[in-house]
């Protein structure tokens, strides 16, 4: 039986996490056996059929995790916390007992943004004259005084067009596999670490 099963929305998300597991030293738990599946109907799949999808892999695993974007969910009116808890709630009555749902707010682009130098060096940010942040701001994607871009897509993919770089899902992954976890302050992203470090600590 492997450790965890997890349902993410889409390619990008899964090489995001993919990248984040492989460092198991810097989320202070073991290292773990686990499988990522894409459901087919991206973030109101994970959503709305999540529970049914990883109901067939009850005897196979030991924990589960869903992960989607609230953004393009469908049912933005929830708050993260009420989309968390309704897809708990799903996945305890279909028979999971260690399991949990993380919704990104808004979308998965806003784990990248954080103050480490790495985000700038892995986008390919090479501009001597004016940092990434500097440059952010003059183009108004974020606010002074701000950690994070309000929106995290747009940002990536304006300064990937800046820099004339494709956008790629296995850009995620070097991300997710640089970037520093103690400087991320996302709620979502640390509500994932503290799942992991209660299920699988050392």
């Amino acid at each position: 039986m492997k450790d965890l099963v997890i349902l993410v929305a889409d390619k990008n998300m899964e090489y995001a996490v993919k990248g984040i597991l492989s460092r198991p030293q810097a989320l202070s738990i073991r290292e773990i056996s686990f499988n990522i599946f894409i459901h087919s109907y991206h973030d109101p799949g994970c959503l709305n059929e999540g529970h049914y999808f990883l109901q067939s892999a009850l005897n196979q695993y030991r924990h589960a995790l869903i992960l989607f974007d609230r953004e393009g969910c469908g049912r933005e009116g929830l708050t993260r916390q009420e989309l968390e808890e309704l897809v708990e709630a799903n996945l305890f009555r279909s028979g999971w007992q260690q399991a949990a749902a993380i919704v990104l707010e808004p979308e998965l682009e806003i784990w990248v943004w954080s103050d480490s130098p790495q985000v700038a060096e892995t986008l390919g940010w090479k501009n001597k004259q004016q940092d990434l942040k500097s440059w952010l701001i003059k183009k108004g994607f974020l606010q002074e005084g701000e950690l994070k871009p309000s929106r995290p897509k747009e940002s990536i993919e304006a300064v990937l067009k800046q820099v004339r770089k494709p956008r790629s899902s296995m850009l995620y992954r070097r991300l997710a596999e640089k970037v520093s976890f103690g400087r991320c302050t996302d709620e979502a992203f640390n509500k994932f670490k503290s799942t992991l470090q209660n299920w699988f600590s050392k």
